[in-house]
C-alpha cells in the first residue's frame, strides 16, 4: 500500500484533531471557568511566594550588612527580669495554683476579699479524727477524695465533713462530702 505524502498526512491529522476538539467544546465550556479560576489562584499564590522569597533574601542581606543590636531598651521589662520570688503560693516546696485550680492541689486558695475571715486553724494532730490520718486527708486533692469516698462509712464521712468545716472550710470539699453523706443515708 502506498503511503500519502508527509504534508497530506499532516493536514489530515490536523483536521481530525480539530474535529475531535470541536466535539469536546460543550464539555470544555462547562469546566473552563473553574479551570481559569484555578490557574489564576495558582498564579497569585506563586507570585506571593516569589515576593516572600525576595523579602527573606532582602532581610538576610540587610542583617548581614547591619547586624542587629542585642540591647534591650531601658523602659522594657519582662517577667524573666523581675525576681520577686514565686508568683504562685508555695507550700512544702510545691507550687500551688490560684483560683479554681487550687481545688486540685490540696492547698487553700487565697482570697482577695478581706472582709471574709478564715476559719480558725486547729492542730491537725491533736484534734484530727482517726479517718483523717488514715486517709492522709490533708494531702488529698478533690479528685483523690472523690475516688475514696465510696469505701467510707457514713460516720467517717461525717467526721471528715466536721473536720473540713473546722479547718479549711473549702466549699468544693464540703459539698462533695455533704452530697456523699446524703446519698449514703438514702440507701
Amino acid at each position: 500500500m502506498a503511503t500519502a505524502p508527509y504534508g497530506v498526512r499532516l493536514l489530515v491529522g490536523a483536521a481530525v484533531t480539530a474535529i475531535e476538539e470541536t466535539r469536546k467544546i460543550p464539555q470544555t465550556i462547562l469546566t473552563y471557568p473553574m479551570t481559569v479560576a484555578s490557574q489564576l489562584a495558582h498564579l497569585v499564590m506563586k507570585m506571593q511566594q516569589d515576593v516572600a522569597d525576595l523579602v527573606i533574601k532582602g532581610d538576610e542581606t540587610i542583617e548581614s550588612l547591619f547586624p542587629p543590636k542585642e540591647e534591650q531598651p531601658e523602659w522594657a521589662t519582662f517577667d524573666e527580669d523581675l525576681d520577686d520570688g514565686p508568683s504562685t503560693p508555695v507550700v512544702d516546696g510545691e507550687r500551688l495554683t490560684e483560683g479554681r485550680f487550687a481545688l486540685f492541689t490540696g492547698g487553700e486558695p487565697e482570697s482577695d476579699d478581706n472582709t471574709k475571715s478564715a476559719p480558725p486553724a486547729q492542730s491537725t494532730s491533736a484534734s484530727a479524727p482517726e479517718i483523717v490520718e488514715e486517709l492522709e486527708y490533708e494531702s488529698l486533692t478533690l479528685a483523690q477524695l472523690r475516688a475514696r469516698l465510696t469505701a467510707l462509712r457514713v460516720a467517717d464521712l461525717e467526721a471528715l465533713l466536721a473536720y473540713e468545716d473546722a479547718t479549711k472550710a473549702r466549699a468544693p470539699f464540703q459539698t462533695l462530702l455533704s452530697n456523699r453523706i446524703t446519698r449514703a443515708t438514702a440507701k
